[in-house]
């Protein structure tokens, strides 16, 4: 049986592996001039290939697809992947948060194993699949190149984002060829644009431990962890994540809490302590003891507060304000980054035209969709990866 792999990144190196090693006769065609192109930036340039937690876990944090995913997960889990890649040999370590990268922090390294347990596919690179068309239960695929014939045809093109990396939305084409539907793409895991001004002056500014809320058209979440600013924007572990939920919501509130450990109460006592120890300090002298410096003045300024202002003549108001924006910092919502900028793609193939336990197209027989080009996205830390090597595995161990 010949079988056509679409795309040699994270999801079509697992399946041609797997394949290949099965007997199958795999070719992978890659537009690009080397396989796994994309898995050469993630996480910055180390590849945080899985998160090692339990399949409950994994589940709970995937945003879109979490029951289409219930079934590739369990047949190959966080633990299967750890497994997996160190049979390969390659050395891993679990970071905070259950990140696992290789032991190297070398995302080539991921690559390089990958390729070699698909040493015997057939691996095609600079050649870009043009058309791929059903005639007599066998796939013509017509190639910038050449022509071929193939018993089944396997897209792991990926999405939208990192275009650069050769995720341009061909896989949604080939789907929309066959008559699948597809859900628009859309940006997932990108930096959150805000309005307020004060940004540009906190540009590269990084905050630990706070929590990040928001109000998505009535519905909360909040987020702990770290974040930064950029020059218009919010990004980080814990703002990415958010910008997943928020989607293509318009009517969002955001804020900060810079205290997330403790309540109003505790933190109006930690304030008088700092007041009663500091009373002939300014009031921004003493905010540095709760804020990083760089925020400070754009704290004060935002409510109204002289930063050259005594610590004996703040009143009681003025206090209580300090607290409220503490526990409740306002940011005002822009737009969140286009789905080119974003780690992964949110959107793509309905899980609706796909077999969740084979990846295989229920309207198609012999065509199956794998990894990001289906509407699937996950939270960071992992996750992403764990999906395309989940898919994967789940649509080769299932083509017999």
């Amino acid at each position: 049986m010949k079988i056509l792999i679409i795309g040699g990144g994270a999801s079509g190196l697992m399946a041609g592996g797997i394949l290949c090693n099965k007997g199958f006769d795999v070719t992978i065609i890659d537009k690009n001039e080397k396989c796994g192109k994309k898995i050469y930036i993630t996480g910055k340039g180390r590849c945080n290939l899985t998160n090692n937690c339990s399949v409950d876990e994994f589940l709970n944090n995937v945003i879109h697809g979490n029951k289409f995913l219930f079934s590739s997960i369990r047949q190959f889990t966080p633990s299967d992947t750890i497994e997996f890649f160190e049979n390969l040999g390659l050395k891993l370590k679990t970071e905070r948060g259950n990140r696992v990268f290789p032991v190297s922090d070398k995302a080539s390294d991921v690559t390089k194993y990958l390729l070699m347990n698909a040493k015997k596919c057939n691996i095609v690179l600079n050649e870009k699949v043009e058309s791929v068309k059903k005639s007599d239960n066998k796939f013509i695929v017509k190639t910038d190149k050449k022509e071929y014939c193939f018993d089944k045809v396997i897209v792991a093109t990926g999405g939208k984002s990192y275009p650069a990396t050769g995720s341009t939305g061909d896989g949604y084409k080939i789907a929309k060829s066959f008559g699948l539907n597809l859900i628009a793409p859309h940006s997932a895991l990108v930096p959150i644009k805000i309005k307020d001004s004060f940004c540009k002056s906190l540009e590269g500014l990084s905050l630990k431990n706070v929590k990040l809320k928001a109000d998505i058209n009535g519905k909360k979440q909040e987020l702990f962890g770290e974040m930064l600013f950029t020059y218009d924007a919010i990004s980080g572990p814990i703002a990415l994540s958010l910008s997943s939920y928020i989607g293509q919501e318009r009517n969002v509130q955001l804020s900060i809490d810079f205290k997330p450990a403790l309540d109003e109460e505790k933190l109006n006592n930690r304030l008088l302590r700092e007041f009663d120890a500091n009373k002939n300090k300014n009031i921004y002298n003493v905010m540095k003891n709760l804020l990083s410096y760089r925020l400070v003045e754009v704290f004060l300024n935002v409510i109204n507060i002289d930063k050259d202002k005594k610590i004996n003549t703040i009143t009681k108001d003025e206090r209580e304000k300090i607290i409220k924006y503490l526990k409740k910092f306002e940011l005002h919502f822009d737009s969140l980054y286009p789905v080119e900028t974003g780690i992964v793609t949110s959107g793509g193939v309905d899980l609706k035209e796909i077999n969740p336990k084979t990846m295989e197209s229920k309207k198609v027989r012999g065509l199956y969709f794998i990894g990001e080009v289906l509407d699937i996205d996950c939270l960071t830390g992992g996750f992403n990866l764990q999906a395309s090597f989940s898919t994967a595995y789940a649509c080769a161990n299932n083509i017999e």
